[in-house]
């Protein structure tokens, strides 16, 4: 299976990276562990955040990320792309997604929490589904395009893991090489070959309780670059989503921020108005300051949720505004123009990743990030609401014109020889048990110590019980052959740790990180980091030899 790219991942950041590469004449693999629609992307509700307003500038949004970043974020990655976003916007246009227009014909700019101005477009309350389904048209048409669906990346192939090899995996001569991919529905482990492999396979949700992520957020392209010697930065900083709607049966529906952005209030269990005393933001202040003032009163209150109100709106323009938010409340018996909706935070957005500069580059050499599963330094300590989708399709852009001079530099790695995947003497499991038990427990574990307020003994309990967990979950690894829950279930536990060991790194209290320990923000400005895990003797990219 040879190819000039291997995508992994069918979202936005995927799919741009693709189709332009795919544009330059690349021949290009998606790689797409379930039906090429299921991504984050498509479960984005709110928007994609772009200067469109004559009132509103560049600087003007520049300066609501840094804010809302809280210090960490990378200035020049942050200005590159929020300048960028017009022209990516327009091309997004281009290829067929409609935005929302006003009454004017103009476009439907709304306002988020820890926006200075309307900048966000969107397509109703399900952009991230407008989006991925025209790019899913564009790659469909593409003759040099292949989709893989039901096929599960296991480990990057690198030069340093092949049998043999006298290479570093920090050496500047290791390289990528290709993939080892399972094809879900028989079980069989193909060898993808191509210079260069992408990194778009979404965030970590599921290493959590609670989440309103999709279940394909396993982290697996985090865990696959972490294995492989890339390095991966700021994992402590996870996004609580401030509202996600409460259902006692633990599902967890996100409601937009959009819903505040036009005027929901956030109440207490008895119904006062609580956001103006934790900032005068008052329900638009950013995502990590909501949800820890929502934290705060669940706990002072001991009630299980607490209130969004938006029943000030007449029924038809929420119906027409929040068509899909409409119909999901009135499943769970609410009607949002009468009812208040009982909200919690859930875990939402990874704001670290394997570390890339600004043009989707990591320190493998023919190794790409982009999308939730990078840390490219826009999001800083917490992300600003509606930047994800943004910087998804800027990388995207940059990254596939980086790979393509990359693999015109000539530098081909293709005569390398890869073993084919060797199962050797491992059978099916009799034990599945075990996965749904470790499962589990690691996702109990994160939300209980690990959650919106830490502390470095909750932290140092959590990483005892996972680093056991990691080491049930890889003898299970070598015993038997490889199955879909169980790759997934590997890639959480090493995404959990990596979020530990970032977190007791870190020594004071920033954005998403909060710790009773150090409450206050120190002086120094760094990043935490984690990188080169040691390879297990005969690991090699994951053979099992």
């Amino acid at each position: 299976m040879k190819f000039d790219i291997i995508v992994i991942g069918s979202g936005i950041a995927g799919l741009s990276f693709a189709i332009k590469a795919a544009a330059n004449g690349q021949r290009v693999a998606i790689v797409t562990k379930r039906a090429s629609s299921e991504s984050n992307t498509n479960h984005a509700q709110g928007g994609i955040a772009c200067v469109y307003d004559q009132a509103d500038d560049f600087e003007n949004h520049v300066r609501d990320t840094l804010i809302a970043g809280d210090g960490l974020c990378d200035e020049a990655a942050t200005r590159a792309i929020v300048r960028a976003a017009p022209e990516r916007i327009r091309e997004l246009i281009e290829v067929g997604v409609k935005f929302s227009r006003g009454d004017d014909g103009g476009y439907d700019l709304t306002q988020e929490g820890g926006h200075s101005f309307r900048r966000i477009l969107h397509a109703d309350d399900l952009t991230g589904k407008a989006i991925e389904d025209a790019l899913l048209a564009v790659a469909g048409k593409h003759s040099g395009i292949e989709v893989f669906e039901y096929h599960m990346a296991i480990d990057l192939i690198t030069a340093a893991r092949l049998p043999g090899s006298k290479i570093a995996t920090s050496s500047p001569e290791n390289r990528v090489l290709g993939a080892y991919v399972l094809e879900t529905a028989s079980g069989k482990v193909k060898t993808f070959r191509a210079d260069v492999v992408v990194l778009a396979s979404g965030g970590i949700g599921q290493v959590y309780q609670y989440t309103t992520n999709p279940d394909i957020a396993t982290g697996d392209g985090i865990a696959m670059a972490y294995r492989a010697g890339a390095l991966v930065r700021n994992m402590e900083f996870v996004q609580f989503h401030p509202t996600a709607l409460y259902a006692p049966d633990g599902s967890r529906e996100l409601v937009s921020e959009s819903v505040r952005g036009e005027g929901a209030i956030l109440r207490d269990i008895s119904g006062r108005a609580f956001m103006k005393d934790y900032d005068e933001r008052g329900d638009l202040a950013p995502r990590d300051i909501v949800a820890r003032a929502i934290d705060s009163e669940m706990k002072k209150s001991g009630a299980p949720h607490v209130w969004l109100d938006i029943t000030h709106e007449p029924a038809e323009y929420l119906r027409e505004r929040f068509p899909h938010i409409y119909k999901t409340c009135l499943a769970h018996g609410l009607d949002m123009a009468k009812d208040w909706i009982p909200v919690v935070p859930a875990a939402h957005y990874l704001c670290g990743g394997v570390k890339t500069n600004m043009r989707a580059e990591t320190n493998l050499r023919g190794l790409y990030a982009c999308g939730e599963t990078a840390g490219t330094g826009l999001h800083g300590a917490n992300r600003l609401a509606s930047n994800s989708l943004l910087e998804a399709v800027v990388l995207a852009h940059n990254g596939a014109q980086a790979a393509c001079e990359y693999l015109r530099g000539g530098e081909k790695g293709v005569t390398i020889e890869v073993p084919e995947w060797q199962d050797g003497s491992v059978s099916d499991s009799d034990e599945r048990v075990i996965l749904s038990h470790n499962w589990n427990e690691l996702r109990t574990t994160m939300w209980d110590y690990v959650g919106i307020v830490r502390t470095t003994k909750r932290l140092h309990r959590a990483l005892r019980r996972v680093q056991m967990l990691k080491k049930e979950i890889n003898e299970y690894y070598w015993d038997f052959k490889v199955e879909a829950r169980l790759l997934e279930l590997r890639n959480l536990v090493q995404v959990a740790e990596i979020i530990i060991l970032c977190a007791l790194q870190r020594h004071e209290s920033r954005g998403l990180h909060c710790t009773r320990d150090y409450p206050n923000k120190s002086d120094e400005i760094y990043d935490s980091t984690a990188w080169h895990p040691d390879i297990r003797p005969g690991e090699r990219a994951g053979n099992k030899l």
